[in-house]
């Protein structure tokens, strides 16, 4: 049996720092049903097989999360040279971040000898306007795009290669990949282009490991990448988004999708929401209207599909979307004019498996336009970036939300689910972006309001900047609840619904350690959407004590493609409510 190996030098040091100032408790390992989240209650109820390892109880939930604890904000360049206006997350523990290529020049200059010819703004153009940024060196080098890749989408195959996809002008029907490397790799455009332009489209990876692209401005349709010979000449209609487009706003831009547990295809568009059967070009459901104000862009909201608690081979989890933020119908016009309404502050929640799903609505403590929306390792909801008023568009907000919000959908009170985190000092506006990394930490950057780079004699300038913030999760003094990946079985490369296990080490032994094992999909993120992220809370089948540190937990993968489409997923193991370092597998 194949083993990844996860290497820590410091590792026996920390376990003899920590040791001496949590000296180990002497009582067994125990379980619990319900346990604390900020001195709250929340319940997560993970049903699993009766299966014991070595007689220790198989029932282990996520517990208390540190309190008054609010997050912690890092800068970790004043300036990558780039505004990060689209992130992507790779399986080699890199990110790739790329603005637009039509403004001039960036602040980073490509390798000697590289240079773009012939560009709508430049004659000759020998800056970068991409960067591929390392983790764990918290470096960077410059990448060079042949087209506009301004407002485009994207999407990860099932071998880990970025397909991007569209732009602006001469970008705008392009396809480019991107392959993890541990050398000098760049972008390649490929010869053939997508059937029509999209700009502002969305992506998503399909359970048959291609891609579907759907929307775009004035682009009333969806098509695959790669195609093949039943695609109806490229491209299918899809008149929901011409029927979701309002006058002078459009506000049905990068439309949210996820992939249901049927194969079909999840979209909203404005305040509408259907269901897709994209194998026969067909809607087979509409949901109702959310309630209040418009969520696409323009009035750009953003939206997640809650975690997925998968129980053994069960095929069909509970489902359940999450949309907040967005803004007024007349709030772009109004912002053009220079009047900034206030952005929304409304969450709407609707379980998409109901017989007959209905909106929930919430109130967030803060407004906003512009949010970004990520899931966290523990299974909660971050919230940041944006403003609290106006819309999306160059000069159309003001009033920057610099406070992340905090949301545990499974606190049984509404009015308690939303926590206010730490501040940052700086202001993502529009084209900003946000990620998670595979150490629970959020990478945050971009932010340029401006038709160019403008750094002066403006509110909110032009940010180049990168950072990042740490969830309550990461604060130092709850490190000893940090559990330490060794090693995880078949070599990461999984197959559909198998048992697999996961060997990791705690500081010292806890009488009553509860865990969870979440995978989640990297994503995508731009204009406040992050495309592709999911999220599976996986089905522990039994956990075993090996010795006074280390321990094995024994789960089922995800039992279908179309819970868990092929390719590349981080695994965090989270103990006390605290994840460590995910470590990579393949869904095969």
């Amino acid at each position: 049996m194949g083993l990844i190996k996860i290497k820590s030098f410091s590792f026996l040091f920390t376990i003899l720092i920590l040791f001496s100032l949590f000296p180990p408790p002497s009582s067994s390992l125990s379980s619990s049903h319900r346990h604390r989240q900020h001195s709250r209650q929340k319940q997560r109820h993970h049903h699993r097989r009766n299966t014991q390892l070595n007689n220790i109880p198989s029932t282990f939930l996520p517990s208390f999360s540190p309190p008054n604890v609010n997050g912690e904000w890092v800068l970790l360049h004043h300036s990558i040279g780039v505004s990060a206006m689209h992130m992507q997350l790779l399986h080699n523990n890199k990110v790739v971040i790329f603005d637009r290529t039509d403004f001039g020049a960036s602040n980073l200059s490509l390798p000697e000898g590289k240079c773009r010819y012939d560009d709508e703004v430049l004659d000759v153009d020998c800056s970068a306007h991409s960067i591929i940024y390392d983790i764990p060196s918290n470096t960077y080098r410059p990448l060079m795009v042949q087209t506009d890749v301004w407002c485009s989408s994207g999407a990860l195959n099932s071998d880990g290669t970025l397909i991007q996809t569209g732009g602006y002008h001469a970008g705008d029907r392009k396809i480019r990949l991107f392959s993890p490397c541990d050398d000098d790799c760049d972008w390649t455009e490929l010869p053939q282009n997508l059937t029509v332009q999209r700009w502002y489209a969305s992506d998503h990876i399909l359970p048959d490991g291609r891609v579907i692209i759907v929307g775009g401005r004035k682009a009333f349709s969806y098509e695959f990448f790669p195609k093949n010979e039943n695609d109806n000449g490229g491209v299918f209609d899809l008149p929901f988004l011409m029927e979701t487009t309002d006058p002078d706003e459009e506000n049905n831009l990068y439309p949210f999708l996820y992939i249901l547990p049927d194969g079909n295809l999840y979209i909203f568009s404005n305040q509408r929401s259907i269901v897709l059967d994209y194998v026969n070009n067909k809607i087979i459901k509409e949901f109702p209207m959310i309630p209040g104000e418009k969520r696409s862009y323009p009035s750009t909201g953003s939206s997640v599909m809650l975690p997925l608690r998968l129980h053994s081979v069960d095929q069909n989890p509970v489902v359940e979307v999450l949309i907040c933020g967005g803004a007024w119908g007349g709030a772009y016009v109004k912002a053009q004019e220079g009047e900034f309404w206030r952005a929304s502050n409304t969450c709407g929640r609707m379980k998409l498996t109901d017989p007959d799903p209905q909106w929930v609505m919430e109130e967030m403590p803060l407004g906003r336009i512009m949010p970004d929306m990520l899931l966290l390792p523990t299974g909660d909801v971050i919230i940041l970036n944006g403003a609290a008023n106006g819309a999306a568009g160059w000069e159309n907000a003001v009033d920057p939300v610099l406070n992340p919000i905090l949301y545990w959908p499974d606190e049984p009170d509404p009015t308690k689910r939303f926590t206010v985190l730490n501040p940052s000092t700086i202001p993502r506006m529009y084209h900003s972006s946000a990620t998670l990394l595979p150490d629970g930490r959020i990478l945050v950057g971009g932010s340029n309001p401006h038709s160019t780079y403008n750094f002066t004699g403006v509110m909110y300038p032009t940010e180049l900047s990168l950072e990042a913030f740490s969830p309550p999760y990461l604060a130092t003094e709850y490190a000893h609840n940090t559990p330490l990946i060794q090693a995880v079985d078949q070599g990461g490369i999984l197959s559909y619904g198998q048992q697999f296990s996961i060997t990791f080490s705690l500081a010292f032994r806890h009488p009553d350690a509860r865990f969870i094992v979440s995978m989640i999909a990297p994503s995508f993120t731009t204009h406040s959407f992050a495309m592709n992220q999911r999220l599976l809370v996986l089905d522990i089948v039994g956990v075993e004590w090996l010795s006074w540190f280390d321990y094995k937990v024994t789960v089922f993968a995800p039992p279908s493609r179309n819970i868990a489409p092929p390719g590349y997923y981080m695994v965090f193991v989270v103990h006390q409510g605290v994840p460590g370092h995910c470590v990579w597998v393949r869904m095969q």
